[in-house]
């Protein structure tokens, strides 16, 4: 069975361009990754549990804010390249960010060491163009993009630069 994974991709339109709000994973093995490394914020959930649930669950622990009010689009699934199955809901909706805080997660840094080391699950968050977003997303996330440009409401608006 593989892992499930539910979450929100937050998105507005500023000057006429859709912009998408991401996250860059915290750690040490993303730390000096940019390009190609961001994510929608999202976590795992239990089979059986309520994709919507965890999505707006996951959210909240990688951001701590809450999802904003709006109209919800369901992007589906997409199977990630370590088999991991991504469930992606759009929101249309600002949020100011400048108040985001993580969760944390534990882990033996340097590796071997001994020593255990607290981390952010997310250590910033932005918002980007979908022209940016392209950019910063994991590869197998930018399907994710295309359904949310394709929705009528935003379809022939400018993905920006």
């Amino acid at each position: 069975m593989p892992k499930l994974s539910a979450g929100v991709l937050l998105y507005r339109t500023r000057g006429g361009v859709v912009e998408v709000l991401i996250a860059h994973p915290g750690g040490p093995f993303w730390a000096r990754k940019d390009n190609g490394a961001w994510s929608i914020p999202k976590g795992e959930y239990a089979d059986g549990e309520d994709p919507w649930t965890a999505a707006q669950r996951e959210f909240a622990e990688e951001l701590g804010l809450s999802v904003p009010a709006g109209t919800r689009l369901d992007l589906g699934q997409l199977k990630q390249s370590g088999g991991k199955v991504v469930t992606a809901f759009a929101v249309g909706g600002d949020l100011d960010v400048t108040d985001t805080r993580s969760n944390t997660f534990e882990l033996e840094w340097p590796k071997g060491s001994g020593t255990l080391r607290e981390f952010p699950e997310v250590d910033r968050v932005g918002w980007f163009s979908v022209a940016q977003a392209r950019v910063k997303l994991l590869k197998g996330q930018l399907a994710f993009l295309d359904r949310l440009m394709a929705d009528p409401d935003l379809a022939g608006l400018p993905e920006g630069t």
